[in-house]
């Protein structure tokens, strides 16, 4: 017999996987940012600067998509 509702550890693992997509556009955004503050020809000075409001973000999305992919382990491990 199938199961015609989804199960909790089903939405587990799509939640999952929507925080490390989400995470990794994160990622994208700053490597699009950096990239362009690296095109741009900045100073030192405010190369430093651009480069310590990306390190936030940067570590946001990497603590995103480490746990949408911590669900997607345990949602399946469970399941």
């Amino acid at each position: 017999m199938e199961q015609s509702a989804s199960s909790i550890f089903d939405v587990i693992i799509w939640s999952g996987t929507a925080l490390s997509l989400l995470g990794l556009l994160g990622l994208v955004y700053c490597i699009v940012r950096v990239s362009r503050a690296k095109r741009a020809g900045m100073d030192d000075d405010t190369m430093r600067g651009e480069l310590k409001k990306v390190v936030p973000l940067n570590l946001g999305a990497l603590f995103l998509s480490v746990i949408g992919l911590m669900m997607v382990i345990i949602g399946i491990f469970l399941a």
